[in-house]
């Protein structure tokens, strides 16, 4: 491979070619993958991480603070603020948690908030519940 250009967007392992077909950087300079997160997935982890600075600012801690509270390092804490979907939702919880934000959370999922699987499952039940016959031969 030696004196071999690789084109923009692509890399070399061995003898097999790997190619990044959305490579994008954003304005933070964090790697974006478009096409693999829907957008309304990346708004919403956008928005969160949005918050979380927000709720950070607002108790007066610098993002050194609150990533060694939470045990992550500044830059993760950075990726988390700025809406990089890569960063996992254990970091997001434990500064979440740091904060004192968890309990909002904990509603993200509930089983009582959701109407649409209530209604589902409302349909599989079946419309006539049978009872077995009285058995006079109880051994």
């Amino acid at each position: 491979m030696a004196g071999t250009k690789i084109p923009a967007g692509e890399t070399w392992r061995g003898s097999q070619r790997c190619v990044n077909y959305y490579p994008l950087r954003s304005f933070t300079g964090i790697k974006i993958t478009t096409g693999t997160t829907p957008l309304e997935v990346t708004s919403a982890v956008r928005r969160l991480g949005e918050n979380m600075r927000l709720a950070r600012v607002r108790r007066r801690m610098n993002q050194e603070e609150l990533a060694q509270a939470c045990g992550i390092t500044r830059k993760t804490l950075y990726a988390l603020e700025s809406g990089a979907p890569g960063t996992t939702i254990g970091t997001a919880l434990t500064v979440l948690w740091k904060l004192g934000l968890l309990d909002g959370a904990a509603a993200l999922a509930d089983p009582e908030a959701d109407e649409h699987g209530k209604i589902l499952e409302a349909a599989r039940r079946p419309q006539r519940v049978r009872h077995p016959a009285d058995s006079e031969n109880d051994f």
